[in-house]
């Protein structure tokens, strides 16, 4: 399921924390009537600290703030801050806590990063409230203005009023007196960008994925996706090698050292060599752990939640900001460019030249990985 593509938008690239942190906070402290938060980590630390201490200034001024995150993202988050958090006046709920009765359920999250200041600017990304994200991680962000916010605001009320974010035994801070609110204006025709909300909701609801297969299917120019966790389904696979070998130019930018996951990077290599001879590029960042999620089809963009693995693109709830603009496809061409020329570049003779034991650990994990997929 998606929303429809809208007009009127502006939507601002933020690559790295240096640009979206601060981004983000200021909107946080200039909040005068609501904000909305739904991410998957959340952790004790000096970023976690700062944003609890910025949501309950916002509770002070009579803001309504509401926190969903997700019970295994945010499974060291302490008990002190949650009941710190439920104290200052925040509404706090967990997505799918872990439960005997319903195991299964446990296995979906909610991998989505999404967070809402006056149903007017919006933000999304691959970011969440740990520290890696201050300095060690490279991740990217957007904000949002215009008719594309009200999409992200029902995709937030959506989850936050259903039963498996609304778990029995959590307490939920009782509301602070709020401001009387203004309306949101409802057109912003002084943008000119056209965007649109794209989600999935694991088996049940998978338009980012069938938008996105949409977009690699249809690509002539190129198809350049970036991804930490890349384990691709089987149909992914097929159709960008068809696009290689008809003359797309498609590269991948994937992480390389300091991975959070290493089974999950060991996993997705194994598919690297079929990949490499039908003339896909592959590009391993150096710098630091690349945990990022964005991919430039032709002049089509997508950034977001959703990496382009099983959990993603089957399973999670994820989501997606696209864009349709020549001008925001070459701002992110520029840093599709700046990335690959600071990554390692994988050719066939190369990775043919790889040891035994890199071997064995493909084989390992990505039976594992097979194994998994079955089962779930």
């Amino acid at each position: 399921m998606r929303e429809p593509w809208r007009d009127g938008n502006a939507v601002t690239l933020l690559p790295e924390a240096q640009r979206f942190l601060p981004a983000l906070f200021d909107a946080i402290e200039a909040a005068e009537h609501l904000i909305d938060i739904e991410l998957y980590a959340f952790e004790d630390g000096v970023l976690g600290e700062r944003m609890m201490a910025a949501l309950a200034r916002a509770v002070q001024r009579g803001v309504r703030v509401r926190l969903l995150l997700d019970a295994c993202g945010s499974w060291a988050l302490s008990t002190a801050s949650r009941r710190r958090m439920l104290d200052s006046g925040i509404m706090l709920r967990f997505f799918h806590p872990l439960s005997l009765r319903h195991f299964s359920r446990f296995l979906s999250r909610d991998h989505r990063k999404l967070v809402v200041v006056d149903e007017r600017l919006a933000f999304t990304g691959g970011f969440g409230m740990t520290d890696q994200f201050l300095n060690a991680w490279f991740d990217v962000a957007v904000a949002v203005q215009g008719n594309c916010v009200a999409d992200w605001q029902a995709l937030f009320e959506r989850v936050w009023n259903s039963r498996p974010a609304h778990p029995p035994h959590e307490v939920e801070s009782r509301p602070t007196s709020q401001k009387t609110r203004t309306p949101p204006t409802a057109s912003h025709d002084t943008h000119g960008m056209r965007g649109r909300v794209v989600w999935g909701q694991g088996y049940r609801y998978q338009a980012i994925r069938r938008s996105l297969h949409h977009h690699v299917n249809t690509a002539e120019r190129r198809i350049w996706l970036c991804t930490p966790y890349f384990v691709p389904t089987r149909s992914l696979r097929r159709l960008l090698r068809r696009a290689a070998r008809q003359g797309v130019d498609v590269r991948l930018l994937l992480a390389a050292r300091d991975h959070d996951h290493p089974a999950v990077r060991y996993a997705g290599q194994r598919f690297y060599t079929h990949l490499l001879r039908a003339g896909v590029r592959i590009f391993e960042f150096q710098p630091a752990f690349i945990h990022a999620k964005f991919g430039l089809c032709d002049d089509w963009c997508t950034i977001g939640s959703c990496n382009f693995d099983h959990w993603s693109l089957q399973w999670n709830l994820e989501a997606n900001q696209e864009i349709d603009d020549p001008a925001f496809a070459a701002e992110l061409e520029r840093l599709f460019e700046r990335n690959f020329c600071q990554s390692r570049e994988v050719t066939v003779y190369q990775w043919q030249q790889r040891s035994r034991w890199q071997r064995l650990r493909e084989w390992c994990y990505g039976t594992l990985d097979a194994l998994i997929t079955r089962l779930r």
